[in-house]
């Protein structure tokens, strides 16, 4: 789903302008003719967020510096561009101190409109990415920190609010790349263990000889190799969150201990002499069906139901594709800042290309496709050029660079030296400098035949066309006269 504008003017001439611009650009756009609207419409919860705010300062009743003040009062987060008649210093200075990210004059062009709308939703995009990672680092991640606007996600994070509030223990059910790890984390900063630790333990990856002593600790001397004490997760997580991701990986002996250790509240250190009292907040995962697994007598029956409290079913990305676009742009945003790279968004074409494949490999798979085309990126925006292998595998998105032709043997005559009266240039795009007879073309031809070109790549817009070719408008037209390029030759390069 494409960014959601919101416009709001009493104008209905300028708003209509600005809506159609806007969608031209592929946003999706609301319109609104009052600042009381539009605070409304921002704290509406039960309507799809605002990314971005076109206002005007100048309204009746409540005008755009009102609206601005009253968004920082409520602490409403999102990034506001604001327009009016009167471009005077004065005025940008106040509404940049009031909140507002850019300043455009009326009647804005099209151009200037949609660079400045890249910039706010490039900006906002980042610092929504330092928020979400500071309140990671401090474990007060939350709900809200969760990119989605699905319904079956939105069920998924009723569902996990509610067990936020006790102590239940918790499975989270889903395929690998799904984000069990970030929903765990959002539980925890939305229970009374906000801001305390929380463990991250990959039971797939313990070493089947070293599991004991990595979740319960052990003491110095107490097997060869231990030079010193250790804590063990469970102590680390001590009235925090203990998060063990691919539980199902959990060998039947080292299951049987962790099931006493969480019946007792209590660990046994491999060589202490008593027992650890702890009390951690439970949350494991799998990708895999743990019936099936106690079936097949790989999971203890206890183990199951002492964990499968409440279960919690995250969606696929497949089931969901309407957070692709969402999560692909908050993905570019920190990679850009991380790779200090200055991409201001992903084009249209780009993003339905996203929103068409499956993503076997969910979140997870779509964040390093994100972070390849960063680093792939020597333009300002990302393309469906920047996403090869995903291309090759959505019917009509193809941009595969077709293999070169096989070899030929030589042929003697393609080492003859050049006529100096033939020049054969295959680029389309390539200025022909010798004329049919042979001939070096004067300046006035070569001239005129690039205003051409530049009038069709820019689709008349002339002053676009005279910056480009940096001379005046005045002289544009001057030269469009003299090299004989008619009016309706613009005409045609807008259509």
């Amino acid at each position: 789903m494409a960014a959601l504008i919101l416009i709001v003017d009493d104008d209905p001439i300028q708003r209509r302008l600005l809506e159609a611009m806007t969608r031209r650009f592929g946003y999706e756009v609301e319109t609104l003719d009052s600042g009381e609207a539009a605070l409304a419409r921002l704290q509406a919860i039960d309507r799809p967020p605002v990314n971005l705010l076109i206002l005007d300062l100048v309204m009746p009743d409540l005008d755009g510096m009102g609206v601005l003040a009253r968004i920082r009062q409520r602490d409403i987060a999102v990034p506001a561009i604001v327009q009016t008649a009167h471009g005077s210093i004065e005025a940008v200075i106040s509404a940049m101190r009031a909140g507002a990210i850019d300043f455009v004059v009326k009647p804005v062009g099209a151009e200037r409109l949609q660079v400045s709308i890249k910039n706010a939703l490039r900006v906002d995009a980042l610092e929504d990415e330092l928020r979400r990672a500071t309140r990671r680092n401090t474990g007060e991640l939350g709900f809200r920190d969760i990119v989605s606007r699905a319904e079956s996600m939105a069920r998924t994070v009723r569902l996990a609010e509610r067990a936020a509030k006790s102590n239940i223990p918790i499975l989270i059910e889903g395929e690998s790349g799904v984000g069990k790890e970030l929903m765990a984390r959002a539980i925890q900063g939305s229970s009374e263990r906000r801001g305390k630790p929380f463990v991250t333990v990959n039971c797939g990856a313990l070493p089947e000889t070293l599991v004991e002593s990595i979740l319960f600790g052990h003491e110095k001397g107490s097997f060869t190799g231990a030079t010193e004490k250790h804590i063990g997760k469970f102590a680390e997580a001590n009235s925090g969150t203990l998060f063990l991701d691919e539980i199902g990986e959990l060998s039947l002996e080292a299951q049987v201990k962790l099931l006493r250790a969480l019946q007792e509240g209590e660990i046994d250190p491999v060589g202490a002499r008593r027992s650890v009292k702890v009390d951690v907040r439970l949350i494991s995962a799998t990708n895999q069906n743990l019936i099936e697994l106690v079936k097949a007598g790989r999971f203890r029956e206890d183990l199951f139901y002492r964990l499968n409290v409440f279960p919690i079913s995250l969606p696929p990305l497949r089931a969901r594709a309407c957070d692709v676009p969402d999560l692909a742009l908050c993905f570019l945003a920190r990679f850009c800042a991380e790779e200090g790279k200055r991409i201001r968004g992903i084009s249209a074409e780009a993003l339905a290309l996203l929103s068409a494949y499956d993503w076997p490999g969910n979140v997870r798979q779509l964040e390093n496709a994100v972070f390849r085309a960063v680093v792939l990126a020597d333009k300002d925006e990302l393309t469906t050029a920047e996403f090869p292998q995903i291309a090759a595998q959505v019917k009509g998105f193809d941009v595969r660079i077709p293999p070169a032709p096989p070899p030929v043997a030589a042929d003697p005559a393609q080492f003859a030296p050049p006529r100096a009266t033939a020049i054969e240039t295959r680029d389309p795009h390539a200025l022909r400098l010798i004329n049919d007879n042979g001939d070096v073309r004067t300046l006035a031809d070569i001239e005129a035949e690039s205003i051409r070109f530049a009038l069709a790549h820019y689709r008349g817009q002339m002053s676009q066309v005279a910056r480009k070719l940096g001379i005046g408008r005045s002289t544009l037209y001057r030269k469009m006269k003299d090299g004989g390029i008619a009016e309706d030759v613009i005409g045609e390069a807008a259509a």
